[in-house]
């Protein structure tokens, strides 16, 4: 049956109901399309979702999720909430949720950075506020990750040395326990810049060379990028193949700046607390969309 009969591809159909469904959260108001209220149960929505999920399945899957989760504060802010930090609890809760997304699809890496070196000039309430939260949320990943359907080993990657001494046990802690669990990664960037990380494997690289005898002259007659990776913070894992972020802000702002380079950039409106599942889906279905010829 041809189109002007009422039959649409599947494509179409989901252009159709992403319009929809922007739509009518458009007339909802803020308000209304806050996570507290959001129709995340209703039929409509489950349906959708479940649309967006079938038909991001059948295709390659990136291999390397890595999230710039920002617009905690916005989001208090928005719900009127008396301190704007505890947009941050909000913001941990949706760290889970994404997780379990990133679960479901068997994504074997998932990055999030959750705090920036930069950030860590804000006001010493607002950090403590969110270092509170990370505590928990290390406690949990510690004592927790049986529950997971996708057991990941967690690891840390940033200036750690600059973070209160009680977290770094807890970093460790979460480390150490799930050490053996199975090759799938999740990795929490924290205290994180991309220019401190490539300055640091600048430095380890030279102090390492010197150490055996090298002269910067030769140093640096055969330096090449494959001589600054095994120094990075995670130097075993691959680069990220999609690179989301959320809050409406069109930028990396530093983030994996040396790992980045032929990654897939998606930029969500959502505040990261109110980034949704469908949110999550359409950034894995317009990777999918890309044809990744990576300067070739």
């Amino acid at each position: 049956m041809s189109d002007r009969f009422g039959s649409t591809s599947t494509s179409q159909r989901s252009d159709m109901a992403d319009n929809s469904l922007d739509r009518e959260e458009t007339f909802r108001g803020p308000f209304l399309r806050s996570p507290l209220i959001a129709p995340v149960s209703s039929l409509a929505y489950r349906w959708y979702a479940q649309q967006l999920k079938q038909e991001v399945v059948g295709k390659p899957l990136p291999k390397h999720i890595a999230l710039i989760a920002d617009g905690n504060r916005r989001f208090a802010k928005k719900l009127g909430l008396s301190e704007t930090s505890d947009g941050h609890r909000y913001g941990a809760e949706k760290v889970n949720q994404v997780v379990e997304w990133c679960d479901e699809l068997e994504i074997p890496a998932v990055t999030l950075w959750v705090l920036s070196t930069d950030n860590l000039d804000r006001s010493a309430d607002e950090l403590e506020r969110f270092f509170d939260l990370l505590r928990e949320q290390l406690a949990s990943v510690s004592s927790g990750q049986s529950n997971r359907p996708l057991r990941r080993q967690v690891r840390a990657v940033g200036r750690l040395d600059l973070l209160p001494e009680d977290v770094r046990r807890g970093i460790e802690e979460a480390e150490h326990s799930t050490a053996e669990d199975g090759e799938h990664r999740l990795n929490i960037a924290i205290a994180y810049g991309g220019r401190d990380e490539i300055l640091y494997a600048f430095k380890q690289m030279l102090r390492s060379r010197a150490d055996k005898g090298e002269s910067v002259e030769d140093i640096a007659d055969k330096l090449s990028p494959e001589d600054i990776q095994p120094y990075l913070y995670a130097p075993d894992l691959p680069e990220p193949d999609l690179i989301v972020r959320t809050s409406g802000e069109v930028r990396l702002g530093g983030f994996l700046l040396w790992q980045s380079v032929y990654s897939e950039l998606y930029f969500s409106d959502a505040l990261w607390p109110a980034f949704r599942k469908i949110d999550f889906l359409r950034a894995i279905r317009s990777y999918q969309q890309r044809d990744r010829r990576q300067g070739r």
